[in-house]
């Protein structure tokens, strides 16, 4: 009982370790290796950048199926099991000699992804903490955005003294040795703020235009973040930055992400998420005209602070508001519907904006980001609205 306090804040961060390592270890490792992996495989870029795509398909497709999973055995096994078949993912990734066995393994990951990441992870959290939920979801993603900063140096510098085949392994061995037994350790007991979710009636319905708005522009902005998630770097270069800058540059995103999620959790108390949403989706399109209007690395070391603030703050709202929007009970419901359409998004980023990249180049990339930022922002706004006047409603028999 006395143990519980200090093992909230202690437990979260060793989640918040694990999905570093899954997400840098699974959908980040192209960003480095993508170059390497298309000269051995005998591939395109943007075809190994497809693979990553076919992972977040499959996560998609398995969004609905996982819930099912967690309700049935709970997200220490489920969590369990997936951090092991996304190993077994990699292992098929690392030794793949022909298309086909590349992208089996990427449909392995992506399998595994749909009880281990993200959705899976904030799923699993609400479960695990209770009354707390919200707490430790947004202590959880103020972490989110060091997966690229820890990744991408570790497997930068294991590609460069081993080779590829090898940095992947490491990967795979990370997530059995790392991952797998922080789930089955901590996931076993509660917190002390936590209590089994009673036996209430049926969950209640979402209202579905908010829904509808929610998820295009969640899924309009992570089509940008997602897309530059792994062609940051060859956007960089196409503004003029020499291939070590960019990655040195690129790598501070998730510093600034970092910084702009602890800036939002210490204001979660005064702003709830669809303010703090709606005013970094006004932000990102501005980073993308510092990087139209100038070149070089001044402009992306300032794209990198406007751009890392934004979408930092961006992860966050999209996994807490529909905490705001929708029941306390609905929570899984929603954010297991907002999946699908996400991830098939998300799926579709990298491989767009790689060919983007390697044909109009970066101006027209630039442009698209912009424009369906502002989309976004302008859906965000819709939605601000509209729950401002659903709110409102029952607000003068409350008052007081």
């Amino acid at each position: 009982m006395s143990e519980s306090p200090p093992r909230l804040p202690l437990a979260i961060a060793a989640f918040a370790l694990t999905q570093a390592i899954c997400w840098g270890m699974t959908f980040n490792l192209p960003a480095i290796t993508g170059s390497a992996m298309a000269e051995t495989l005998g591939l395109s870029y943007p075809a190994v950048m497809a693979g990553p795509t076919v992972m977040l398909v499959v996560m998609a497709a398995a969004a609905v199926p996982f819930l099912r999973l967690f309700e049935r055995f709970g997200a220490r096994l489920v969590m369990t099991s997936s951090t092991a078949v996304a190993a077994l993912g990699l292992g098929v990734i690392a030794t793949a000699t022909m298309t086909w066995s590349y992208f089996a393994g990427w449909m392995l990951v992506g399998l595994a992804g749909g009880g281990t990441l993200t959705t899976a992870m904030q799923i699993g959290i609400a479960e695990w903490a209770g009354a707390r939920a919200r707490q430790a979801i947004g202590a959880l993603l103020i972490f989110g955005g060091l997966s690229t900063t820890l990744s991408w140096p570790l497997l930068g510098a294991l590609q460069a003294a081993f080779g590829w085949r090898t940095a992947t392994l490491v990967g795979a061995a990370l997530l059995l040795v790392v991952a797998a037994p922080i789930y089955w350790l901590l996931l076993a007991k509660r917190p002390g703020g936590a209590t089994k979710r009673a036996a209430a009636g049926p969950v209640p319905p979402l209202d579905r235009i908010a829904f509808a708005l929610l998820a295009f522009a969640s899924a309009a902005n992570g089509i940008v973040t997602w897309g530059f998630s792994l062609t940051i770097i060859t956007l960089f270069e196409g503004r003029g930055l020499e291939h070590g800058t960019a990655v040195l540059v690129a790598s501070f995103i998730g510093v600034t992400a970092l910084l702009a999620r602890l800036v939002d959790f210490a204001a979660g108390k005064r702003w709830n998420s669809l303010a703090t949403g709606l005013l970094a989706a006004a932000a990102l399109p501005l980073s993308f005209a510092v990087l139209i209007i100038g070149t070089g690395a001044p402009a992306a070391v300032a794209f990198v602070a406007v751009y890392g603030l934004s979408s930092g703050v961006l992860a966050v709202a999209r996994s807490t508001m529909p905490l705001d929007l929708f029941p306390p009970a609905a929570y899984a419901r929603a954010s297991s519907m907002l999946a699908l359409p996400l991830n098939l998004s998300f799926a579709c980023a990298p491989p767009l904006f790689a060919a983007i990249l390697a044909g109009p180049g970066s101006d027209v990339a630039l442009w698209v980001a912009t424009g369906l930022s502002l989309s976004a922002l302008l859906s965000l706004a819709l939605l601000v609205l509209r729950h401002r006047r659903t709110s409102a409603l029952p607000a003068p028999a409350e008052a007081d």
